[in-house]
């Protein structure tokens, strides 16, 4: 078994590595850090692809701030862009999170202006030539937002292509074993993921304050959907026992999640196919009557 140190060793120089590559590519990844010239240096070192990575600003029970899936997510981004270079937009938080309207510091826009303000941010991104954009998303309640978002871009013809990295599989071997049976809010692993992208922000002291238990308060059929079923089961927005948390397990996340984005990004830039079949789409969408039966 690993000791502390020997973790936190492991930790500090995964972190020196990836800042040691991001000194060696010469060039900032975040948006806002690049110069008007540096920037379209940028975009051409990239390829056009460009990371938008997408949190939220919602509760994390009583100990994690409310930004977690904004830091976690951008922090997981720029590891990956160290390995695989793209330009990185700034913090977006105009997210999905109605059921979470109930607890502090949380910000719900409506949903017409989530959409639209993202597809505006898109396009903009676009202009400023990110033909291929890359939504990372950081936070379980856009996985329904995200797809539709995506879907909607058949609509109208473009010349840019919008891709979504959704929540990253880390159920892979060689992972550190749960010791929580029940994880999926401010619990033992996105906590973890906490101790290593912002260990200031976290306060394990606080995790046990309230009770982040299953309350099961609703009860129908697998099949049936309810926007309410959150709120019946985790009404203090607290899913899991985040004083479980260790860094050895955030560590082993962030890397994969890193990888996982990097080798993402890695396929976009050799991606040729997709803007090519979303033209020929928008053609043939034109003229349904002469598409071949």
């Amino acid at each position: 078994m690993k000791t502390a140190r020997g973790i936190s060793f492991a930790l500090f120089l995964f972190l020196v590595i990836a800042q040691v590559c991001r000194s060696q590519a010469g060039l900032p990844a975040k948006w806002e850090e690049l110069t008007g010239p540096d920037f379209i240096q940028a975009i051409h070192r990239s390829q056009g692809v460009c990371i938008l990575p997408f949190g939220i600003l919602e509760k994390h029970g009583p100990h994690l701030p409310l930004g977690t899936d904004l830091l976690d997510v951008r922090f997981a981004v720029m590891n990956a862009v160290a390995q695989e270079y793209a330009v990185v937009f700034p913090e977006y938080y105009f997210g999905q999170i109605f059921e979470a309207q109930q607890q502090p510091g949380t910000v719900a826009y409506s949903l017409s202006t989530q959409l639209t303000l993202l597809q505006e941010t898109v396009k903009e991104m676009a202009r400023n030539g990110c033909k291929k954009v890359v939504i990372v998303n950081g936070h379980g309640g856009n996985n329904s937002l995200l797809p539709l978002f995506a879907q909607a871009q058949l609509a109208t013809p473009r010349d840019y292509v919008v891709y979504v990295f959704g929540l990253p599989n880390l159920k892979v071997p060689g992972r550190p074993a749960m010791k929580t049976p029940m994880d999926q809010h401010a619990g033992e692993a996105e906590t973890s993921h906490m101790l290593i992208a912002r260990p200031d922000l976290v306060h394990l002291d606080r995790a046990t304050q309230q009770s982040g238990a299953d309350l099961n308060r609703q009860s129908l059929p697998d099949s049936v959907y309810s926007g309410i079923w959150w709120y019946a089961r985790f009404p203090n927005h607290y899913a899991g026992n985040g004083e479980a948390a260790n860094k050895e397990l955030g560590a082993f996340d962030q890397k994969e999640w890193s990888r996982q984005i990097a080798d993402a990004i890695k396929a976009i830039k050799a991606d040729e196919v997709s803007l090519k079949l979303q033209n020929q789409f928008f053609e043939d969408s034109q003229h349904p009557l002469d598409t071949k039966q």
